[in-house]
């Protein structure tokens, strides 16, 4: 869920990556092994301290999920078969599958699914998604029951997002699975071929449990993070699946390959202080609109995001059933009324305000620079490494963001507004009465209900511009003739369920 860092590298070596001018090569069909250019070295194997996002291709290859996701982002069964929640949506009793073993011959049952949540909810990365469980305990040998401490619509999603991997419980006494995985998943890690930050190979097991979900016989990935160097794997045949440059796409088309693309992050300016407490003028909505009249979205998603992806307002993912059409002409670039707004507000000449920058942001620092410095709010940045942007970005009044969405709408709810997270260390929903009522009311409601006040409340926070949304940008993936990848907004790779022969 902390998914800003590797979302904007990615998002900036794809733009600045050169193209690449010569088509030749791979357009055949495609070959019982997957090869894919992954982007993104595995962080860890230990699933409690895995990416969310960019490992998921990894840790699918050697572990099951008790939950999985389908195409619409919609929890279902996997190694646990079948789920439900008590009454009070206070206790959640999952039936689990029986004959299921790890690659070192210890059983998958309750108590190793037990010791796995309670591994994951200590984690410093999948922690976040177990917030609302108290604690979890054996029913019996194939049940396993969740105690909540409060109604969690996000639960599942998360689980199946990429937070319910089963390894192996000797693998987690011994403590060693960020580097060892031990897991039951439909491929078997051979360590022996692989090279760390080089090349990861995995054969099929032919028994497994969910075989037909995985229709190559073994797969390859290759961490490849300059996109030129992935596109000239992919015409040289190294590759068939690649992390792709959506400035790349006539190419890719011209030479029959197979595009997906999804809106996968939100980009623009991430408040952090909404009420003024640090620098006065943000407290003022006036403020906030005006800033979000003066940048022009569209203008920058052709310039910097190459093209790829929506001009919004939202940071709910367009097709979302809280994504409302109509608020993306809420702030129309218009200068003179962003003007008219800091005048109203008691700011004609602007303010100066202190920002962070660092490399992977200097693609966007121009328009902020112009854009705030047309309305007279003079930035000073404060230059820092790559590494010290995301523990120091939310300690400034507002900053850079590319964040990463989700796509279930209570995630969003969650993610984006009312929890503490490091891109949103001050919520500030006590803040706003009106808010924490409407925050409150749907947290509180279930079904079509649900939604539809998740869209209100989408609707108020655009309006009390929470954020400053440029726009949505899309991930983009080429596969070979043959092979059908399938985006999911959440996974920054799409697990191995979602690469399928088509």
């Amino acid at each position: 869920m902390k998914r800003l860092w590797k979302t904007a590298l990615a998002a900036v070596l794809a733009l600045t990556a050169a193209g690449c001018t010569s088509i030749a090569g791979n357009s055949g069909a495609a070959a019982d092994e997957l090869k894919m250019g992954t982007f993104q070295d595995v962080t860890s194997w230990d699933p409690a301290n895995a990416d969310i996002g960019f490992d998921g291709p990894y840790l699918s290859a050697v572990y099951d999920p008790l939950v999985a996701l389908d195409e619409h982002s919609q929890p279902v069964p996997a190694l646990a078969t079948s789920w439900s929640f008590s009454p009070d949506s206070r206790t959640l009793t999952m039936q689990l599958r029986t004959g299921v073993t790890f690659a070192d011959g210890q059983p998958f049952d309750a108590a190793a699914a037990v010791k796995n949540l309670e591994h994951l909810r200590a984690g410093a990365r999948s922690g976040q998604a177990y917030l609302n469980v108290a604690s979890v305990t054996a029913v019996d040998p194939q049940t396993i029951a969740l105690h909540l401490t409060r109604k969690d619509d996000t639960l599942l999603y998360f689980m199946g997002l990429g937070r319910s991997w089963m390894a192996s419980p000797a693998a987690i006494d011994r403590g060693d699975l960020a580097t060892d995985p031990v897991g039951s998943g439909p491929y078997e890690y051979r360590a022996a071929e692989s090279t760390a930050g080089a090349q990861y190979v995995f054969a099929k097991k032919p028994q497994h449990w969910d075989a037909a979900t995985y229709p190559f016989t073994g797969v390859r990935m290759f961490p490849i993070t300059d996109q030129t160097a992935s596109l000239n794997a992919m015409l040289s045949g190294q590759l068939n699946v690649a992390f792709a440059n959506p400035a790349e796409i006539p190419q890719a088309q011209q030479n029959g390959w197979n595009v997906s693309s999804k809106v996968a992050s939100w980009v623009g300016i991430q408040f952090v202080d909404r009420t003024g407490e640090r620098v006065e003028p943000l407290g003022d909505v006036r403020v906030r609109r005006a800033i979000n009249h003066a940048f022009d979205g569209a203008a920058i998603l052709k310039a910097v995001g190459q093209g790829g992806g929506t001009v919004s307002s939202q940071v709910f993912p367009v097709g979302d059933p809280a994504y409302d059409p109509a608020l993306d002409d809420r702030y129309a670039h218009d200068v003179a009324e962003a003007k008219r707004l800091l005048a109203e507000a008691g700011h004609p000449r602007g303010f100066p305000v202190h920002m962070p920058m660092s490399p992977i942001f200097q693609a966007w620092q121009p328009a902020v620079q112009q854009t705030l410095g047309e309305l007279g709010i003079t930035v000073t940045w404060d230059e820092m490494s790559q590494a010290d942007y995301q523990k120091n970005a939310a300690t400034y009044p507002m900053f850079i963001a590319v964040i990463a969405m989700d796509s279930n709408p209570m995630a969003s709810v969650a993610g984006r507004f009312t929890t503490e997270q490091w891109y949103n260390p001050e919520p500030s929903i006590e803040a706003f009465p009106e808010v924490a009522e409407l925050v409150a009311r749907t947290e509180a409601a279930s079904g079509d209900e649900q939604l539809a006040l998740a869209r209100e409340l989408n609707g108020k926070l655009v309006d009390l511009a929470w954020q400053d949304v440029w726009y949505q940008a899309n991930n983009t993936y080429f596969s070979v003739p043959g092979i059908k990848v399938t985006p999911i907004t959440g996974m920054m790779f799409p697990t191995l369920r979602f690469i399928q022969r088509g």
